[in-house]
């Protein structure tokens, strides 16, 4: 796919969210809580607290923070019980619209929402409405300067990879989401370089719009992404590194 899409989007994610460290932090140590409520404070047995420790620390969230939100969520000292809710709905140009979010309060998260949505020329779907367009799957993108293309292969084939590509230069794994700790944790005791890497809701099929609506439509992502209670958006919209070119110097 031209402009490699799928990488363009997550790049820019994770620049958004870099210069917003505050929120990124807080989104993180959210994470934290909910996975040691769901799977119990010891990462060693918790893979998904494991990656999001791991996240929190990439971040360079302080530890005590982290430490406070594990003993958070194992109940150990008061604070907010978060329910893990995903929102559907449609952006400009009808781009499909996946919000990942941790909320203490749906009726505000909501609200909030829908008011975002709506004030950028969206709408808020029904449950179900564009899930079916995103399939979740971890994925990682490796340094390739070492290794020829069988020995990637080969390598993928050894730590469980669900599918393995290489596309315009970079190695690409893709995990099951449940194996997404595992598959992680094989690709850094190989000391393997890895150049980006996200649990991704990843679109089946991309739409292609105009740069104007395009750019709409990122504004409406980052407009979501900035509300407290969201911790992912996702798009169907077809992210190239020439659309983002195109936007920055408009």
């Amino acid at each position: 796919m031209a402009g490699h899409s799928k990488w363009a989007q997550i790049k820019r994610k994770k620049a958004v969210t870099d210069s917003r460290r505050g929120k990124l932090w807080t989104k993180l140590l959210k994470e934290v809580t909910v996975a040691a409520r769901i799977g119990g404070p010891d990462p060693g047995g918790n893979p998904r607290l494991r990656v999001a420790i791991q996240e929190a620390k990439a971040a360079n969230c302080p530890n005590g923070n982290i430490d406070r939100a594990i003993k958070r969520g194992s109940g150990l000292i008061d604070g907010a019980s978060y329910e893990e809710v995903v929102y559907e709905g449609y952006g400009p140009g009808g781009v499909a619209i996946l919000v990942e979010t941790l909320t203490d309060n749906r009726n505000r998260t909501v609200a909030e929402l829908r008011h975002v949505l709506a004030k950028s020329g969206g709408n808020l779907g029904e449950s179900g409405c564009v899930a079916w367009m995103f399939d979740k799957r971890g994925i990682f993108a490796l340094e390739g300067n070492a290794l020829s293309e069988d020995e990637f292969m080969e390598i993928a084939l050894d730590i469980g990879a669900e599918d393995a590509a290489v596309e315009e230069g970079v190695y690409e794994i893709y995990s099951a989401p449940e194996e997404y700790a595992a598959v992680r944790d094989a690709i850094e005791a190989r000391g393997l370089g890895v150049t980006s890497q996200a649990l991704a809701m990843l679109p089946k099929n991309t739409v292609d719009v105009d740069v104007e609506t395009a750019g709409r439509v990122l504004k409406l992502v980052d407009a979501l992404e900035d509300q407290d209670d969201v911790q992912n958006v996702w798009s169907n919209l077809n992210v190239t590194d020439e659309l983002l070119a195109t936007l920055e110097t408009g």
